[in-house]
């Protein structure tokens, strides 16, 4: 499921909810491959960010 696009923090939060099911689920997040679940929350959290931030272009 695409990511959601806003800056409120409900709409951030679900995302990093939704990228680290992903993680718990594939393995995965996007094409890296974290070795442990607490770097994936960071990078999760990096990506739910990033995506925050494009809304504004």
């Amino acid at each position: 499921m695409p990511l959601k696009s806003g800056k409120s923090k409900e709409v951030i939060s679900s995302n990093i909810e939704e990228l680290v099911h992903s993680y718990e689920e594939k393995g995965t997040i996007g094409t890296s491959h974290p070795k442990t679940k607490k770097k994936a929350q960071k990078q999760a959290v990096a990506i739910a960010l990033s995506k925050s931030r494009e809304k504004g272009k």
